[in-house]
């Protein structure tokens, strides 16, 4: 299962270790530590970045998307990943 995180962009669900908020300083330095080793993703098409999607792989995933929708998108893909299972 995926989660579009903005503009067509999608991120396996089961890597995801967590959906942040893009605007305090502890996140601001995962991104600039992340886009200096060489992991940080953005998908944010030039737009403002309103979350910071951490993965397991260290990667850092930069979305346009507010952190409040891509949860209800990930609660909404347990209900499809629950039915799934279930075949």
């Amino acid at each position: 299962m995926f989660l579009n995180a903005g503009y067509g962009n999608f991120v396996l669900i089961k890597k995801i270790v967590a959906v942040v908020g893009a605007d305090t300083s502890p996140i601001k330095r995962v991104v600039r530590e992340a886009k200096d080793r060489g992991m940080c993703i953005d998908v944010t098409n030039g737009r403002k970045t309103r979350a910071v999607i951490i993965a397991d792989s260290d990667h850092v995933i930069l979305s346009p998307t507010n952190p409040e929708t891509l949860i209800k998108r990930l609660e909404g893909n347990e209900h499809d990943k629950t039915e799934v299972e279930k075949l």
